[in-house]
């Protein structure tokens, strides 16, 4: 039952809804933003579970997958499309609410869709897997558009040193988190068409583009010590050494468990941390 009900949590895309919930709170709390926090953190709610879920229904699955997130989904294809819908219906329901923000809103929802854009079974779509690097880039901009950028444009932040340096921190660390999943996918990208740096760099190459990517997340958190306090900047390295460190499990372990609940948390780890010492 415990193992039944975490499969369910994580797989249903549940747990990487509520890690953007909590970056979105993080964003919300270091730029001192004033919009409609609840009914934004509402739409990204219901908008990361249909995105994340239809991602997951138009995925290739088999019952005979080393993977236990596509055997779950080869079991499970119905609940996945119908919690696509449900998110879809949610999404738009709150979005009707933020609508006079849709031109920034509806930036971000192109973003997601060019994601999962090339597993839809037509023509029109079939090129943009051939877009080099694409796979990688439109995960790490949408996401740190979404949890970063939109709801500082939402709240009419102009652009200040610190929106700056975090939203360059976030972009490096996400960057450099979907570049682990990139090298864990690269066969089943390889088959399905979809490039990514993965398949155009040589280990040697990319390693350097990886740690220097992470270098860069670090740096930018450092230059975010003028305004911000110093138990909130460890918060923000924290995640980054992390990656860091469980670069070499990633490469010769690549569990489920490890990427879709270890890895996607360190996104939302500063947060999480930024939280706890808050209360």
């Amino acid at each position: 039952m415990p193992k039944t009900i975490f499969h369910f949590f994580l797989f249903t895309s549940v747990y990487i809804s509520l890690c953007a919930l909590l970056m979105i709170w993080q964003t919300n709390q270091l730029l001192i933003l004033r919009y409609p926090q609840t009914t934004f953190y509402y739409f990204v709610f219901f908008s990361t579970i249909c995105s994340y879920n239809f991602h997951w229904y138009l995925t290739p699955g088999t019952y005979l997958s080393s993977s236990e997130r596509i055997r779950w989904g080869a079991r499970h294809r119905t609940l996945l499309l119908c919690l696509s819908g449900i998110g879809m219906i949610g999404a738009l329901y709150f979005f009707w609410q933020l609508r006079q923000y849709w031109l920034v809103i509806s930036f971000s929802a192109v973003l997601t869709f060019l994601y999962s854009a090339p597993k839809v079974p037509h023509k029109a779509f079939k090129w943009l897997s051939k877009i080099a690097v694409g796979k990688t880039l439109f995960l790490t901009f949408v996401w740190t558009y979404v949890t970063t950028l939109l709801p500082a444009l939402i709240a009419d932040l102009h652009v200040t040193p610190p929106v700056v340096y975090f939203t360059l921190h976030r972009f490096f660390l996400i960057y450099a988190i979907c570049i682990l999943f990139d090298y864990r996918d690269v066969e089943a990208d390889r088959k399905e068409g979809i490039r990514s740096l993965i398949t155009y760099l040589n280990t040697r190459e990319l390693n350097r583009l990886y740690y220097g990517i992470l270098l860069l997340a670090a740096i930018c958190a450092l230059r975010l010590l003028p305004y911000t306090t110093t138990p909130v900047l460890i918060s923000l390295l924290i995640p980054v050494a992390a990656t860091a460190l469980i670069t070499h499990e990633a490469h010769h372990r690549p569990s489920d468990y490890l990427f879709y609940f270890v890895l996607d948390g360190f996104m939302a780890l500063s947060a999480l941390l930024h939280l706890i010492s808050s209360w």
